[in-house]
């Protein structure tokens, strides 16, 4: 039972040492694949045996739509059809001047690319499924992993800052900061940020396993030790909005676990919103460098003003159907204007959530909303219940934060956060770690005679 208990934290570990990358670790990628295989194999077998529990139905379902949505994609459709489809009509135009007679092509316009962008999910949802269906994990080893690779990633990061190049793992990455073992140092801030909620729900865990005041003073000393560490590398990371968001993830972190009296709750709750916002606003105008708010005057062609305003130009020519997934970049040039190409391009819309809505349109939002509103429904459940687990409560501010953090970057392309964003979503569906059935026990009688 110890074994089983122990899969999606180990493969959650080495999906965070491995998957720090989305182009530049192709061959970590495709290991983290071809593992994801016999996972997924085994986790579907027993759904399909046992069918998941009562309340996981609904987290299995968006699974399932989410993989409906994408293979919808992939279905080739007659000239009749696809031609009055938005944004098609280039495409038409095309065929056209070569002389070709029109095919039958799918929805996405990169319909490789789309392929691939589900094969990249495959680490995220065997961690999905491995715990809805088998319940291989324990909580507190999910958040131990979490907590053990941020903290190493920390020391990585600050060889890297004083080491120079030879101290990082990636070609392309972003000398000079600590990106630890991502190839961006954005989605380092964001494994940094999930590290908050964690190491307090680990807190709490150990203070009730304590058993005296000694051990729970040390148990505080420890924890606060590590948070200072955490803190550090969000400092050494310098991503803006890492540092941030952080404010309103300690804050909602220290409202969920602490001690506060009732009658003050509600002040703290107002002060942590009116700080939070007052952060993101500082950040935002303030004079940080951030290329997205303000006027651009260095490399405008490369700053996020400008891919958000394409790709959300791209977004409404696409609209309602969408470009397909994986199809960004092959959009994405049909939009520059020819005097701003060089060598260098736009690998993904710096927000995820742009992207999603060029590439999935209506459908996409769609199953977003139903994701959010299933969401809310849990974390309500969550806080409402007389026994509050601690590590689902970690999980939603957590998915929060990603969330939050992905309007202006693209951490869950990566296998790493992906993976982590799965392990989340199962805890706060309400899954629980395997146990072992017991056998019946015999209940006939015998007489002697």
């Amino acid at each position: 039972m110890t074994v089983r208990h122990g899969l999606v934290p180990a493969y959650l570990l080495l999906c965070l040492v491995l998957g720090g990358a989305s182009a530049a670790g192709l061959v970590a990628n495709l290991v983290l694949q071809i593992i994801a295989l016999p996972l997924i194999g085994w986790a579907v077998w027993q759904l399909l045996q046992t069918g998941p529990a009562p309340q996981l139905r609904s987290a299995v379902i968006l699974l399932g739509l989410l993989v409906g949505a994408a293979l919808l994609q992939l279905i080739p459709l007659p000239p009749a059809l696809w031609t009055l489809l938005p944004g098609r009509g280039p495409v038409a135009e095309g065929y056209a001047l070569i002389g070709v007679p029109l095919p039958w092509l799918p929805l996405s316009l990169a319909p490789h690319n789309s392929v691939y962008s589900l094969l990249w999910l495959l680490p995220a949802f065997a961690v999905f499924l491995c715990i809805i269906a088998l319940g291989a994990f324990r909580a507190r080893w999910v958040a131990t992993v979490i907590v053990a690779v941020t903290l190493l990633a920390v020391t990585v990061g600050a060889l890297q800052v004083i080491g120079g190049e030879s101290a990082y793992f990636y070609e392309v990455t972003n000398f000079g900061v600590a990106v630890g073992f991502f190839a961006n140092s954005n989605h380092n801030a964001t494994l940094l940020l999930v590290c908050i909620p964690f190491l307090a729900a680990l807190q709490a865990t150990l203070l009730r396993r304590s058993g005296s005041a000694r051990n729970a003073s040390a148990a505080r000393f420890l924890v606060g030790a590590l948070y200072a560490v955490t803190f550090v590398g969000l400092l050494i990371n310098s991503s803006l909005a890492g540092i941030g968001l952080s404010v309103p993830v300690a804050l909602g972190t220290w409202l969920t676990f602490g001690r506060q009296k009732p009658a003050l709750r509600r002040t703290l709750l107002i002060g942590t919103i009116v700080a939070s916002a007052a952060a993101i606003l500082l950040i935002a105008v303030g004079p940080f460098g951030n290329n997205l708010f303000g006027h651009q005057t260095a490399n405008v062609e490369q700053s996020r003003q400008t891919s958000f305003a394409l790709t959300f130009k791209a977004a409404l020519e696409y609209f309602p159907i969408g470009s397909g997934l994986g199809s960004f970049q092959s959009i994405y040039h049909t939009q520059e204007p020819l005097g701003s190409v060089t060598g260098t391009f736009m690998n993904h819309a710096h927000s995820d959530w742009l992207e999603l809505l060029l590439e999935t349109g209506l459908p996409g939002l769609a199953l977003i909303a139903a994701f959010l509103y299933w969401g809310m429904r849990r974390a309500r459940a969550i806080w409402a219940a007389e026994d509050r687990d601690p590590f689902a409560q970690a999980a939603v501010i957590a998915v929060t934060a990603m969330l939050l953090h992905s309007f202006v970057d693209y951490p869950l392309r990566t296998a790493a956060l992906s993976a982590v964003f799965a392990a989340c979503v199962a805890l706060i569906a309400g899954a629980r770690p395997y146990a072992r059935p017991r056998s019946a026990k015999s209940t006939a009688r015998h007489l002697n005679l």
